[in-house]
């Protein structure tokens, strides 16, 4: 059996500097700090492609990370990522609609605390990330304090908690327990040739609603993309009285994607249940369903690169492409 281990930087790979903790570590010095050692039949390979912070990773960099891991899905067993927690998700998202039918498993982790300081959760994701890696199943996922997430249904839920992870709207796909993986829930993920498709529109703007939010400001943004992700309350709606922000956002639904996913954690976007709500329907919303915020990102970027009529585009949002939505 042959696991690859692909490094990006982050926390897991940081060790400090004057000016703070910097991505800086190999994954063999990972690995080395970690007490990793080759299991009997096992052969681990490494392979650094960045050494990011990942504040500083781009859509160009999953494109990147995608190209890297295509390449080698036909020469191993399974594939482990270490990345940055802030924006491991996205990632994990967007690799998620880029890679099709993955015929290993694919597992992100990293780690809270630096593999340089005591205490370190890195070993611990590591070990967790490579188990599965070796004896889970096909799909991209999130390995985190022992859990296994997939990958388009995580979020980070915790700046500094070493339990910073959750799957949002879906159950842990396992939980590893030594040597062990103990499933609780295996997708029902597409099959086929595997494929990966970079093209991708990262020019998105993402706006959180808050009260008093200016229809201009919202026209001045959203007139500069190709589509808007509209994070609203609750089950969701725009306002309309006071300031029309309704008719603002009507007026951009009708030339470029409008969607609404939600402030709320849990539960997802029903734009049926309030009159706001069918308001906003009725204006030309797209619903972002249980969809996580990241997920609804980063399928948005997707769906752009591939359609740019805003049926076409509603088509590819409400369609389910990687178990990232409810149907």
């Amino acid at each position: 059996m042959r696991i690859l281990i692909v490094g990006t930087g982050g926390t897991i790979a940081s060790a400090r500097t004057e000016r703070g903790y910097k991505a800086k570590l190999s994954v063999d010095e990972i690995l080395g700090l970690a007490g990793i050692e080759k299991s009997d039949g096992v052969k681990i390979d490494t392979e650094d492609i960045l050494n990011l912070d990942s504040t500083l990773i781009q859509p160009e960099d999953w494109v990147t990370i995608g190209r890297a891991l295509f390449k080698a899905l036909g020469e191993y067993d399974g594939i482990v990522i270490t990345h940055g927690t802030d924006t491991l998700a996205y990632t994990s998202s967007a690799l998620s609609f880029m890679l099709k039918n993955v015929p290993v498993p694919v597992v992100l982790t990293g780690s809270m605390l630096p593999i340089t300081e005591p205490g370190s959760d890195a070993p611990r994701n590591i070990k967790t990330a490579l188990t599965f890696a070796i004896k889970g199943f096909p799909g991209i996922y999130v390995a985190f304090m022992d859990k296994i997430m997939l990958g388009t249904r995580v979020s980070k839920v915790h700046s500094l908690g070493l339990n910073a992870f959750q799957s949002i709207n879906y159950p842990d796909v396992a939980y590893v327990k030594g040597d062990d993986v103990v499933v609780r829930h295996r997708p029902a993920l597409p099959s086929g040739e595997p494929s990966f498709d970079p093209r991708i529109e990262p020019d998105i703007t993402y706006l959180r609603l808050t009260p008093g939010l200016s229809p201009e400001v919202f026209l001045t943004m959203a007139e500069k993309s190709r589509g808007v992700v509209l994070e609203g309350y609750g089950a969701g709606g725009i306002p309309y009285r006071g300031r029309n922000l309704l008719g603002a956002v009507s007026k951009i639904a009708r030339e470029k994607p409008v969607v609404m996913t939600t402030q709320a954690l849990y539960g997802g976007v029903d734009l049926t249940l309030y009159e706001v709500g069918r308001r906003a329907l009725e204006a030309g919303v797209i619903p972002a369903g249980d969809m996580t915020k990241e997920a609804t990102l980063t399928k948005l970027m997707y769906a752009l690169g591939h359609a740019r009529s805003v049926d076409k585009v509603r088509e590819i949002m409400e369609k389910n492409l990687a178990c990232e939505i409810s149907t």
